[in-house]
């Protein structure tokens, strides 16, 4: 019995119930079963094929029997390893032994086209430990990123107050310095623990001659071998990252730009809420991620304020620039960046013989979006396109993802060290693939028609598939929460809500009931969501309490729906910075139609 205090003198007592085995998994266990009370080796075998299990053999099967067993203390029935109905719904029930994606820890993309035809897990102002303010700048962060899978670090460089040596910083705020030097090492030491794949350093850069050189005797010692550049003046076509596996790759455009890039205008100064312990569910755990239709209908009014504002840009103007880059520099930068000289619209034209990076605001690429959205994904064909956070996002919050993604922008810079549900987006994007930092675009993101038309991101599309989910239970929370966390005087009411990001054809969330006063909510819902865009679209699923004054919080996580595997599946729950809970989980369906 679970007991609560309900004033001075009085306590209620609620019974603490056990996980118990959905409907659907008893029909499920006798089918495969063929009737009998127990599964044994060659009917797990048959399930696991049925499920989509490729090569199954009879000791995997063996070791999973065992696994389970062991784990519930059990020992064989008949003297044969097999399994029960309550065994069977613990094994579907186990997040290691039926994780809800596909080849979850192998890579399995095609890795050997060119870099401008991946989604690249891309980082701003990586140093930051907290706010774009005040917070103090460390390789901390730079570490913990890597340590995630992030492929792409932002290395802000001033000279310190010396004028002798690089400090890393968020210039012209009061945020700690650290040294460049110390970064370097670090980014060495971790660049590829989590990723093989080759990670990009974008430098913004405010330094002199004499800096600059000094910056590139840092790199080249610290880095040595794993440092790649090319022995020509522009690249016609990026390398693929297989071919850069194991390698770092620096990129960087001219230090005024920067300043102009990052000024902004008081206009758009929206500044949003900080993330605090207490307040509303914004508050908490972050605003819900804005339509990115609404974000482009909003920009274009005000379409002409970025269109048309004259900038210089790196490669237009080589003479110039030679005059503030040491040779030696210069030719350490692989991936040559800028902005745009004039039109945001002439710059997406490319020039046939080199490819570059461009860099653009969120609320620049809205408002481009709004009417040349071809003109963007016909650009990324072959360069590269960054998106970062507005100059107004103070406490560190983000964007939506998915108005860089379904334009074909790369690099969709986020910062790290921020919390909300922009983020957890990120995460479960680069899921995918292994979770190697690199996710390859879809082919319609790629392809010209014979009449010259690419992908139109705003052009009504058919449903492709249809995915349907059923949310059957949840567990865990009673072991990685204190019994009061929820609630002071009953078990926690909790509900989940499901749903897609993506498309906004295809965006939606619902929820289930909520299910009162249990620790093991069982819910049984079912939902369907039709997909016009399923590449690149997201399963989000949220746990919340319900509470007559406000929410709690249970877990989240976002899954890519292109590595579902279908079938009933684990799914473990992350808190709202990130981090996966000890046991929180759901036992959930997913179906293809």
């Amino acid at each position: 019995m679970g007991t609560y205090k309900c004033c001075i003198f009085f306590t209620r007592r609620f019974a603490l119930s056990d996980a118990s085995t959905p409907g659907d998994v008893r029909v499920l266990f006798t089918r495969h079963a063929a009737g009998a009370p127990y599964m044994g080796i060659d009917e797990l075998r048959r399930y696991l094929a049925a499920s989509g299990e490729a090569h199954v053999d009879a000791d995997t099967a063996e070791r999973i029997i065992d696994r389970v067993l062991q784990e519930r203390s059990r020992t064989p029935r008949f003297g044969r390893p097999s399994l029960t109905v309550d065994d069977f719904h613990y094994f579907l029930f186990s997040e290691d032994l039926n994780p809800p994606i596909c080849h979850s820890k192998e890579v399995h993309h095609d890795m050997n086209a060119p870099l401008s035809h991946y989604f690249i897990y891309t980082g701003h102002n990586s140093y930051l430990t907290g706010n774009q303010l005040s917070s103090d700048c460390s390789d901390i962060p730079i570490i913990k990123a890597l340590q995630i899978g992030v492929r792409v670090i932002e290395l802000d460089m001033w000279p310190n107050s010396s004028k002798d040596d690089v400090d890393i910083l968020h210039g012209r705020t009061l945020t700690a310095p650290v040294s460049l030097i110390k970064c370097l090492k670090s980014i060495k030491e971790y660049a590829f623990v989590a990723s093989p794949y080759p990670v990009i350093i974008t430098l913004e850069d405010h330094l002199t001659s004499d800096l600059q050189a000094k910056v590139a005797k840092m790199v080249l010692e610290v880095f040595g071998d794993i440092l790649y550049y090319p022995e020509s003046k522009h690249l016609q076509e990026f390398p693929s990252p297989e071919a850069l596996k194991g390698r770092v790759i620096l990129s960087t455009k001219p230090p005024k730009e920067y300043l102009e890039s990052k000024g902004g205008t008081m206009k758009d100064r929206d500044i949003e809420p900080q993330f605090s312990k207490g307040g509303n569910e914004e508050a908490v755990w972050g605003t819900e991620v804005p339509d990115i239709h609404d974000e482009m209908q909003a920009a274009d009014k005000h379409e002409n304020d970025i269109l048309y504002t004259q900038r210089d840009v790196e490669e237009d103007d080589e003479k110039k620039m030679c005059q503030h880059h040491p040779l030696e520099y210069k030719h350490l930068i692989t991936i040559k960046a800028g902005k745009p000289k004039g039109a945001v619209v002439d710059a997406l034209k490319g020039d046939p013989d080199k490819v570059r990076r461009l860099s653009l605001s969120e609320q620049e690429l809205a408002k481009v979006a709004a009417r040349h959205g071809r003109n963007i994904v016909s650009f990324t064909h072959k360069n590269l396109l960054r998106i970062y956070p507005k100059g107004t996002r103070f406490n560190s919050s983000n964007y939506n993802p998915f108005l860089g993604w379904v334009h074909g922008a790369q690099m969709v810079a986020f910062n790290m060290q921020g919390y909300g549900r922009s983020l957890w987006l990120m995460h479960g994007f680069y899921k995918a693939n292994g979770g190697c930092g690199y996710v390859k675009k879809p082919d319609f993101m790629m392809q010209t028609c014979p009449d010259g038309n690419v992908f139109d991101p705003k052009a009504d599309l058919p449903v492709k598939k249809t995915l349907k989910v059923k949310v059957y239970m949840g567990e865990g929370w009673q072991s990685d929460f204190k019994q009061t966390y929820f609630d002071t005087y009953s078990p926690p009411d909790f509900y989940a809500k499901v749903g897609i990001a993506g498309v906004p054809s295809d965006s939606v969330m619902q929820k289930t009931k909520a299910v009162e006063d249990s620790w093991v909510p069982v819910w049984e819902e079912e939902f369907v969501f039709p997909l016009t865009v399923p590449e690149i679209a997201l399963l989000r699923v949220e746990v919340h309490e319900y509470d007559v004054s406000e929410d709690d919080f249970g877990g989240q996580t976002a899954l890519p729906v292109s590595e579902l595997r279908p079938g009933i599946r684990a799914v473990p729950l992350f808190d709202h910075k990130g981090l996966k809970f000890k046991s929180v989980k759901l036992l959930m369906r997913f179906e293809f139609v």
